[in-house]
């Protein structure tokens, strides 16, 4: 079986942490990115199969992050999953129109994380 490899952009460490062992829990090679730069030059040398991104981070926020990933050559593989406070309904059309395939609030859980997950077709 193929091994299914995920990317966690947050620029907290807690919740990087928090989100690799719920992943790695589920079966993934998890790498992780602090913001958005870091993110891209990763995927440009390696692009998972899912990548798990908050919204407000320094540097480069994960809106950006996104319209950049789906436009590079093979940015619309990863299923991305925004992972953030953010709750406004216009922001979320706003992720959901610039590429990102679903939508979790923060905090969130493995529960939550393998429902959203399988809704996604990830698992």
């Amino acid at each position: 079986m193929d091994v299914r490899t995920c990317l966690i952009v947050d620029d907290s460490r807690i919740i990087r942490k928090v989100a690799r062992r719920i992943v790695e829990g589920l079966g993934f090679e998890v790498d992780e990115a602090a913001d958005g730069v870091e993110a891209l030059s990763y995927c440009a040398g390696l692009m998972p199969d899912v990548i798990l991104l908050d919204w407000n981070m320094p540097v480069m926020d994960g809106l950006t992050f996104l319209r950049r990933l789906r436009a590079q050559t093979g940015g619309d593989h990863p299923k991305v999953l925004f992972c953030t406070i953010e709750t406004a309904p216009e922001r979320i059309s706003e992720a959901l129109s610039a590429g990102a395939n679903d939508y979790i609030m923060k905090p969130f859980d493995g529960e939550i994380l393998h429902s959203k997950l399988s809704e996604v077709g990830a698992v």
